[in-house]
C-alpha cells in the first residue's frame, strides 16, 4: 500500500508539474509577442471564418490578412461583410470573398461548399454562435430559441469542419480553431444550455485533435471569458474582459500550445482560480443568488449597446 500511495502522489506531482510548465508556457508567449505570420501562412492560401460580420469573428478576419491569408467570410449580413471586406482589401492587399450564411438553419452547407470549391484553405476559424441570454437566467426563462442556438454553436462546428478537414487531410496540414467559452470548462448554472453547447465544442475538438494530430492538423479550441463584443453588448473591458482585438491578437501566439487554451493570460489566471473553489461552493445556493443578484448588477451597469 505504501508504494501504492507513493505512486499516486508521484502521479499528482507529474500532473500539476506539467499544469505549470503549460502556464508558464502562457507567461512567456504572453510577454515575447511571438509573430505566427510565417507558421500560418504555411498552412494554406486561404482562412475561413464564420461569424465574421462582428466581434471576434471580425477581429480574426483582420488579424489573418494582416499576416498574409486571403479570407473568406461568412456570415448572415451581406452588408456587414461587404464594408468588411472592403476594408480588408484596402489596408492589407489580400483577397477576401464572401458568403452569405445563417447558422441557425441547417439547409446552408451545400450553398457554403460551392463556395469554397478551388480555394487552398488552411485555416478554418469556427466562431458564430449565439448567447441566448447575456444576464443569468434559469433554463425555463430562457428565450425559446433552443433549434437556433444548436445549429448555431454546435451543427455550424461539425459540419464546417466535415467541408474543409477533408482538404486539410489530403494536404497534410492545417490550423482549426475553434471558439469554445470558459463556461464550457465545468457546468454553468444559470447559463445552462450555452455552456453545454459550448462544452459540446470543447470535448468534440478534443477528440478531434487526438484523431487528426498524427496526419499534421492541429484543432484548437479556445475557452475565454469575457470579451467586448456585439453578443456580449459591448461590455466595458477592463484587466479581465479584452476587446475582440486584444484577444485575437494574443490568441494567435498559442495556436501551438496545446489542444485547449483560455485565448489569452488574463483568462488562463482567472480559470485556475475558478478551478480552486470547490464544486460545493460554486453550486451553493448563497453562489447562485450572488449570480443573479450582484452579478446582473455588474453586468447592467457595464453593458451598452452601439
Amino acid at each position: 500500500m505504501e508504494q501504492f500511495f507513493i505512486f499516486v502522489g508521484v502521479l499528482v506531482c507529474l500532473a500539476y508539474l506539467v499544469k505549470c510548465m503549460r502556464f508558464a508556457k502562457c507567461i512567456f508567449l504572453h510577454f515575447w509577442k511571438v509573430s505566427p505570420r510565417s507558421f500560418l501562412q504555411s498552412m494554406g492560401q486561404w482562412a475561413v471564418i464564420t461569424g465574421a460580420g462582428d466581434g471576434i469573428g471580425k477581429a480574426y478576419s483582420f488579424e489573418l490578412a494582416k499576416h498574409g491569408l486571403n479570407v473568406v467570410l461568412i456570415s448572415r449580413t451581406v452588408k456587414k461583410l461587404q464594408a468588411i471586406a472592403t476594408e480588408i482589401e484596402q489596408t492589407t492587399g489580400r483577397s477576401v470573398k464572401i458568403v452569405q450564411a445563417d447558422f441557425t438553419k441547417d439547409d446552408i452547407y451545400e450553398h457554403i461548399q460551392e463556395n469554397l470549391k478551388g480555394l487552398e484553405i488552411g485555416i478554418l476559424v469556427n466562431n458564430v454562435g449565439m448567447l441566448p441570454n447575456l444576464l443569468p437566467t434559469y433554463f425555463l426563462d430562457t428565450p425559446d430559441e433552443i433549434q437556433s442556438l444548436i445549429h448555431c454553436n454546435m451543427t455550424s462546428v461539425i459540419k464546417m469542419t466535415q467541408l474543409i478537414l477533408k482538404q486539410m487531410e489530403s494536404r497534410r496540414k492545417g490550423l482549426i480553431l475553434n471558439i469554445s467559452s470558459g463556461t464550457a470548462l465545468f457546468p454553468w448554472p444559470l447559463y445552462s444550455l450555452y455552456a453545454a453547447s459550448k462544452a459540446f465544442m470543447c470535448t468534440f475538438s478534443k477528440a478531434l485533435q487526438v484523431e487528426y494530430r498524427a496526419k499534421g492538423i492541429i484543432i484548437q479550441v479556445l475557452t475565454p471569458y469575457g470579451i467586448s463584443t456585439p453578443m456580449t453588448k459591448h461590455i466595458n473591458i477592463n484587466i479581465i474582459t479584452k476587446s475582440a482585438d486584444e484577444f485575437v491578437q494574443e490568441s494567435l501566439n498559442y495556436v501551438t500550445n496545446g489542444d485547449e487554451n483560455c485565448g489569452c493570460l488574463a483568462h488562463e489566471i482567472l480559470a485556475g482560480f475558478l478551478h480552486l473553489i470547490p464544486s460545493w461552493v460554486f453550486y451553493s445556493s448563497a453562489c447562485q443568488s450572488f449570480l443573479l443578484n450582484q452579478y446582473t448588477d455588474y453586468l447592467k451597469q457595464n453593458i451598452h449597446t452601439k
